[in-house]
C-alpha cells in the first residue's frame, strides 16, 4: 500500500547549528577545492607526472567554480616549483630574417636588456672620446707617415718620368691626368687641338708610351691606398677594441657563464668593429646583411638599435612557476605576433617588434584555457596541438597559415615549450574531441570531473568557508547561522538531491550578493534566512512572467486543466519548461481514446511530427507493457490514440509515459481518474515506474495551479518512489503538505499508481492468468478480450 510522504520527507532541513559559529566572519577563507576528491586526485596525478601527453581536461558544468578552484589550486602548487627562465630575442647578425632566442635565468632578462642599453650609451661615449683624442690623431698620423713617404717617393719618380717624356702629371677626381708640355708650358685640350698635326701625332705617340710605363706605377698607387686604408681600419679596430674592452668585460663578468649571451656579445663586438664609420657617423656601413623586404627602421636612424634586446618573457616577479589563464585564446594572444609599423607608405618590422603570447608567459608553468573559446578561434586549436607535440613555441604570421600570399618576413628562432596545459570545458565537448580528434586522446590523457558533492559535515563546513571567502573578497555582509542553513538547503535544491550539495558556486555567490543587498537595505548586521529567501523570491519574480501568464490562462480556462472531479481517459501530466535562466513546471492534459482495431497505440504527437525520439520510445514501451500483461492468450486488437492536449511546441522526453499509460488503462477499464491529482514518471515494459528529472519544479507547478483555484485538501502529485531523495520543495509547498492541504504519493509500479488515481484496486494476477473481478486489471483484460472477439467479425 502506498503511503503518502510526510512534510519531513519532501525537504531536507539544515539545522541552524550546522556550523558552530555566530557568523561566517569567524571562519577561515577557503583555500582548497571542496567536495571534489575525484577531480583533485586526477589533478594531482596530471600535474605531477612528467611524461609527454599528460595534459588535463577539467570537465564540469559552467558556474561550478572550476576556473577559480583550478587557479587557486595551481597557485599553491606553483609556489613549490622553480621559476622558469626569461626569454629574449636578439638580432641575428648572420641572418637577420631569423632572430635568435636567448634563455636567461629568471629575473635576468630585464636586467640584461637595461645593461645592453647602458652598454650602447657608454660605447658611443667611449668611441667618440677615443677617436677625438690627440693620441688617436698622433697614432693615425704615424700610421700614415711611412705610407705617405712611399707615396711621395713614387709620385716624384712618376713626375720625373713624365717630365722627361714632355708631360706634366696633375691629380683630378678621376685619377692622374697626363698634360702635354709645349715650350715649357702645360697645354689645354683646346690648345692641343690647334697644334700642327705632326706635333700632335708626336705628342700622342709619347703619351701612349708614357701611359704604358705609368700603369705599373698606378697599380702601386692603388696598392698604397689599400694599404693605408687597411692600416687605418686596423688602427681603428685596435683603438675601438681598447676603448670598449672594459664595457664588454663588465658584461661578460655578469653573463659570461651563459653561452648564448657570450656568443651574442662576441657578435655585437664584431659588428661594431665592422661598422665603425657608421656608428661614428662618418660614413656608410659595408653591406653586412641582405636588404629586407621589411627593412629595419631603426638602422636608418640609429645603427646601434641592432644591439637592443627584446625582452619576450620576464619572470622577475614570479614566486614560482607561472599560472596563466587566457580567457580569449586567439592565435595571436596565445602564440604571439610580429608587429609592423608603416613608414613612408611601407610596412617595416624588426626583431624588437616580436611579441610573445600567453603560451610564452606560461612556459615552465601552467596554461589554463577555456576549450569552447579555444575551438571557436581559427588556427588556435591546431597551433596548440602542434606546440604540445613538437614541444616548441613558434611565432608565425597568421596570414601565412591561412594561405594568403605574403612577402618575406621574420622567422624567429623557436623556443622550447614545457608547460602543463589545462583545458576547462563541458563533458560533452570532452567526448566529442575524444571521438573526433585523433590527437586529443594522445595530448590530454588526464580527465578531472567536477560534479556535485556529498552533504556531510566536512563539506558543509567547507561550504561555509566558501561563503566566508565570497563575503571577505567582495566586502559583503556575513551570514548568520540561519543564513548559512538557508544557503546549504538552496545548494541541495540546485543539486536536486537531499544527499548532495551543488558545486554551482557562481550561482551560490550571486544569491549571497543579492541577499547581502537586501540585508544592507534593511540595515541588518548579518545575512539571515529571510534575506536569502527574499533574494530567491525576487530572482523568481524577475524571471517568471511566462509562468504567471500560463497560470493565468489556466485559471481563465484558456488552457484546459481540471483540478477537481474525475474523468475517464484523461489525466494531468507534468512537464518542465526551461526559459534559459528559469525553469518551471506546467501541467498538461493527456487524453486517450480506444477502439477496436489493429493499429495499436498511435502517438498523435509523433504523427504530427511534434514528438521527439525519446517521447516516441516511451510510447512504444506502452505497447510492450500491454502485450506482456494482457495479450498472452489473444492478440492485442486495439486502436488507441494518445495526445497532449493544447500542445503546440512539440513534446520530448518520457517522463509522461506513465501518465499516458494511466489514461489508456482508464479508457479501457472505464474507471475515471481523479483530476485533482497530477502524475509524473516514466515506465518500463514490466510496469515499474522510473525516476525523472525536474521533480521539484513539476510538483510546484501543479501546486501553483491548485492554489490559484483553491486548495481542497485532496490535491497532490503521484511521483516515482525513486525520486523521493530528489525532493527539495519550496517552504510554501512543505507547509501545505504539513497542513494536509496537498499530498505527494510515491509509487513503484503502475498498479500502485492506478489505485491512487482511480480509487479502485489494481488486482493481482491469478495462476490461470486472470484477475479478481472488479479490479482495474480485470476490467482491462475483459475489454481487450471483447475487442479481440469483435475484430474477428472484420477479417482483413
Amino acid at each position: 500500500m502506498v503511503v503518502e510522504l510526510s512534510y519531513e520527507q519532501v525537504r531536507r532541513r539544515a539545522p541552524e547549528d550546522i556550523v558552530h559559529c555566530r557568523s561566517t566572519a569567524e571562519l577561515s577563507p577557503l583555500k582548497e577545492i571542496i567536495g571534489q576528491d575525484r577531480a583533485v586526485k586526477a589533478l594531482q596525478f596530471g600535474l605531477k607526472i612528467k611524461e609527454r601527453g599528460f595534459n588535463i581536461y577539467v570537465a564540469g558544468r559552467p558556474g561550478t567554480g572550476r576556473k577559480t578552484a583550478i587557479v587557486n589550486f595551481l597557485e599553491e602548487l606553483a609556489k613549490t616549483r622553480p621559476v622558469p627562465p626569461d626569454w629574449c630575442y636578439v638580432n641575428n647578425f648572420d641572418d637577420p630574417y631569423r632572430p635568435k632566442a636567448l634563455r636567461l635565468p629568471a629575473g635576468t632578462g630585464a636586467e640584461f636588456q637595461k645593461n645592453m642599453e647602458w652598454f650602447v650609451s657608454e660605447m658611443r661615449k667611449a668611441l667618440t672620446k677615443a677617436f677625438e683624442s690627440e693620441e688617436y690623431a698622433k697614432r693615425r698620423e704615424e700610421t700614415l707617415a711611412a705610407i705617405e713617404a712611399e707615396r711621395t717617393e713614387l709620385t716624384n719618380r712618376v713626375s720625373l718620368m713624365a717630365r722627361k717624356a714632355g708631360f706634366l702629371l696633375q691629380r683630378s677626381p678621376v685619377g692622374l691626368l697626363i698634360v702635354p708640355v709645349v715650350d715649357g708650358k702645360p697645354v689645354s685640350d683646346q690648345e692641343f687641338a690647334q697644334l700642327p698635326p705632326d706635333v700632335r701625332s708626336e705628342i700622342q705617340r709619347r703619351r701612349e708610351a708614357l701611359q704604358d710605363e705609368l700603369r705599373g706605377a698606378l697599380r702601386q698607387f692603388r696598392e698604397l691606398e689599400r694599404k693605408a686604408e687597411a692600416a687605418i681600419v686596423e688602427l681603428n679596430k685596435k683603438v675601438a677594441t681598447y676603448a670598449m674592452e672594459h664595457l664588454f668585460q663588465m658584461l661578460l663578468e655578469r653573463y659570461g657563464d651563459i653561452d648564448e649571451v657570450r656568443e651574442f656579445l662576441e657578435d655585437v663586438k664584431k659588428d661594431i668593429l665592422d661598422n665603425l664609420p657608421v656608428i661614428l657617423g662618418k660614413g656608410q656601413a659595408r653591406p653586412q646583411q641582405p636588404q629586407l623586404p621589411f627593412p629595419f627602421p631603426g638602422l636608418a636612424e640609429d645603427p646601434t638599435d641592432r644591439y637592443r634586446v627584446n625582452l619576450l618573457v620576464d619572470n622577475s616577479k614570479c614566486e614560482g612557476a607561472p599560472v596563466v589563464m587566457e580567457l580569449n585564446p586567439t592565435h595571436q594572444r596565445l602564440f604571439g605576433m610580429i608587429e609592423k609599423e608603416a613608414r613612408f607608405g611601407a610596412l617595416t618590422t624588426d626583431y624588437t617588434m616580436i611579441r610573445g603570447g600567453s603560451a610564452h608567459r606560461a612556459n615552465g608553468g601552467f596554461l589554463i584555457l577555456p576549450v569552447e573559446d579555444l575551438l571557436s578561434n581559427p588556427l588556435a586549436w591546431d597551433s596548440l596541438k602542434r606546440t604540445i607535440m613538437n614541444e616548441r613555441l613558434e611565432i608565425e604570421e597568421v596570414q601565412a597559415r591561412l594561405g594568403f600570399p605574403m612577402t618575406k618576413t621574420l622567422t624567429p628562432e623557436p623556443i622550447p615549450f614545457d608547460a602543463k596545459v589545462i583545458l576547462i570545458g563541458s563533458p560533452k565537448l570532452y567526448y566529442l574531441l575524444y571521438s573526433l580528434d585523433r590527437d586529443f586522446k594522445e595530448l590530454f590523457k588526464v580527465k578531472a570531473d567536477f560534479t556535485t558533492m556529498d552533504w556531510n559535515e566536512e563539506n558543509v563546513k567547507k561550504y561555509a568557508c566558501f561563503m566566508c571567502t565570497v563575503c571577505n573578497k567582495e566586502n559583503l555582509r556575513h551570514l548568520d547561522p540561519s543564513g548559512i542553513a538557508a544557503i546549504i538547503e538552496y545548494s541541495a535544491r540546485l543539486a536536486a538531491d537531499q544527499r548532495k550539495l551543488s558545486t554551482r558556486f557562481a550561482e551560490i555567490a550571486d544569491i549571497i550578493r543579492e541577499a547581502s543587498f537586501y540585508a544592507a537595505e534593511e540595515g541588518a548586521e548579518h545575512i539571515s534566512k529571510r534575506h536569502v529567501d527574499r533574494a530567491l523570491e525576487e530572482r523568481v519574480y524577475r524571471s517568471n512572467l511566462i509562468q504567471e501568464k500560463i497560470e493565468e490562462m489556466i485559471a481563465r480556462g484558456v488552457l484546459l486543466i481540471d483540478t477537481d472531479g474525475e474523468k475517464v481517459g484523461q489525466v494531468n501530466g507534468l512537464a518542465v519548461l526551461s526559459l534559459g535562466d528559469y525553469g518551471f513546471g506546467k501541467p498538461n492534459r493527456v487524453t486517450a481514446s480506444v477502439a477496436v482495431g489493429r493499429d495499436g497505440i498511435i502517438d498523435i504527437e509523433r504523427e504530427a511530427k511534434m514528438g521527439g525520439p525519446i517521447h516516441t520510445k516511451g510510447v512504444l514501451i506502452l505497447s510492450g507493457y500491454l502485450n506482456g500483461r494482457y495479450a498472452q492468450d489473444k492478440p492485442l486488437s486495439l486502436s488507441a490514440r494518445l495526445v497532449f492536449e493544447q500542445s503546440y511546441s512539440g513534446v520530448e522526453g518520457d517522463s509522461a509515459s506513465s501518465a499516458e499509460l494511466y489514461a489508456i488503462l482508464s479508457a479501457l477499464s472505464g474507471k475515471p481518474i481523479k483530476q485533482y491529482l497530477a502524475v509524473t514518471g516514466s515506465v518500463n515494459q514490466k510496469g515499474e515506474v522510473q525516476a525523472i528529472g525536474g521533480v521539484n519544479e513539476k510538483i510546484e507547478g501543479f501546486y501553483e495551479v491548485c492554489k490559484a483555484r483553491g486548495l481542497t485538501g485532496r490535491q497532490g502529485v503521484v511521483i516515482p518512489a525513486s525520486n523521493v531523495e530528489n525532493l527539495m520543495l519550496k517552504e510554501e509547498v512543505v507547509e501545505a503538505i504539513k497542513a494536509g492541504r496537498f499530498h505527494i504519493y510515491p509509487v513503484r509500479t503502475i498498479d500502485e499508481g492506478i489505485e491512487i488515481l482511480t480509487g479502485v484496486r489494481a488486482g493481482e494476477r491469478r495462476p490461470d492468468g486472470t484477475y479478481e473481478e472488479g479490479a482495474i486489471n480485470h476490467l482491462v483484460q475483459e475489454r481487450l478480450r471483447e475487442m479481440a472477439e469483435r475484430i474477428k467479425e472484420y477479417p482483413r
